[in-house]
């Protein structure tokens, strides 16, 4: 088993993060994992890929993932702006956080998932500098639409990376809760 995922997302919301702290919880699991960030115009607001591979055996492949098994989407207007669809393998799911499927496609839009991880992370006082952050509610998504890791491995991640920073770690934790709570099909 080898799964490769895509975050797409802008600088500040925690895309790069939330591709390490999958990994951390896929190693909690058992697992190989490897996660990287890809930046073109490294500043807040730009559009950014980081990247997760997860697997039962050690990960030979170092490179961009180009062919996603799952996509996750972290900002609802990124997809005006970038194909967040291109390389999806057949069968692939893609994770939105908006109410509903932005793509225009109606066989993508039946593999997407939604959450309004804005609205949770928003509810929790999860934002910096105005932007809310929702990397770790769009981890709970990802992990109801896909299974491939449990909610505890994530949350538990998820603690361990915030550790020593007062409430953040119970925070972040209960927007991934949360996330999984109301991840379902994206309307169509």
């Amino acid at each position: 088993m080898l799964v490769e995922l895509r975050f797409h997302g802008r600088g500040g919301q925690g895309a790069v993060t939330a591709a390490n702290i999958l990994a951390s919880a896929a190693v909690l699991e058992g697992l190989y994992a490897q996660a990287f960030p890809y930046f073109g115009a490294e500043r807040r607001g730009a559009p950014v890929e980081a990247y997760a591979r997860i697997s039962d055996r050690p990960i030979e492949r170092h490179s961009q993932v180009r062919e996603p098994d799952v996509v996750v989407v972290l900002d609802p207007e990124i997809p005006k702006i970038v194909d967040v669809a291109r390389g999806l393998k057949p069968g692939g799911k893609i994770v939105f956080n908006s109410p509903s499927a932005p793509l225009n496609s109606e066989e993508l839009a039946a593999r997407s998932w939604c959450v309004n991880a804005t609205r949770i992370a928003r509810e929790l006082g999860l934002v910096v500098s105005g932007w809310p952050v929702v990397n770790t509610a769009m981890l709970g998504a990802l992990v109801k639409a896909t299974g491939i890791l449990s909610l505890d491995s994530v949350v538990k991640a998820i603690k361990d990376y915030f550790k020593g920073k007062g409430r953040l770690g119970e925070l972040n934790a209960e927007a991934a809760v949360e996330a999984y709570k109301q991840a379902a099909p994206c309307p169509h």
